[in-house]
């Protein structure tokens, strides 16, 4: 959401690298596709997304470390170093902890985002339900039932009630509504 979010803001498209369709049984071809995706970064001024990014990024010299993906990621390590282009290159993984340390000196910027508290939840959800009437949710269920979700899955649950609501025509959001979809997002987590 925050690859879109910038691409929106700076009017350009946006890239979604997706690795397992990068990544091939054959010695070196995956870092040839990888090649050809720096290319691109070169030519088109974009946001390019590398989501899941620990598929490549891993440690080298980790206990499952398999030869490919390490010169597949000291390709990537070259490519990001010789990137003169106007685009912009962002990485996302859900554990950090198994990327290699080398990465993040090779990008400008490190962002870590934390599960959202109370007050978060509640702010997100009201931005992101601005249409509708929300002043007589629970928040107090509504927060503890979207506890441990990130931003982007309680923002996904909003919008899965959002459609619910519109689908039976309410303009007015019941509280059993929001808990629903943030239960399925829950359970989706599982």
């Amino acid at each position: 959401m925050s690859a879109s979010v910038l691409a929106t803001e700076l009017k350009l498209p946006l890239y979604t690298i997706v690795l397992d369709s990068l990544i091939t049984r054959f010695m070196g071809e995956t870092a040839a596709k990888l090649r050809l995706v720096f290319d691109h970064i070169k030519q088109t001024r974009a946001v390019y997304l590398f989501d899941e990014f620990d598929a490549i990024g891993t440690q080298r010299g980790a206990q499952n470390d398999v030869g490919e993906i390490r010169r597949v990621l000291n390709s990537f390590l070259v490519f990001v170093e010789q990137d003169d282009s106007e685009s912009i290159i962002v990485a996302a993984t859900n554990h950090p902890e198994l990327l290699d340390k080398a990465l993040y000196r090779r990008f400008d910027d490190i962002i870590r985002f934390e599960k959202p508290r109370d007050n978060q939840i509640q702010k997100i959800i009201e931005n992101r339900l601005a249409m509708f009437e929300t002043q007589s949710l629970v928040w107090n269920e509504v927060t503890t039932a979207a506890h441990g979700l990130s931003a982007a899955e309680i923002t996904r649950a909003c919008e899965d009630a959002a459609k619910e609501a519109v689908l039976h025509h309410d303009k007015k959001l019941a509280t059993t509504l929001v808990l629903k979809a943030i239960e399925q997002r829950q359970a989706g987590k599982e």
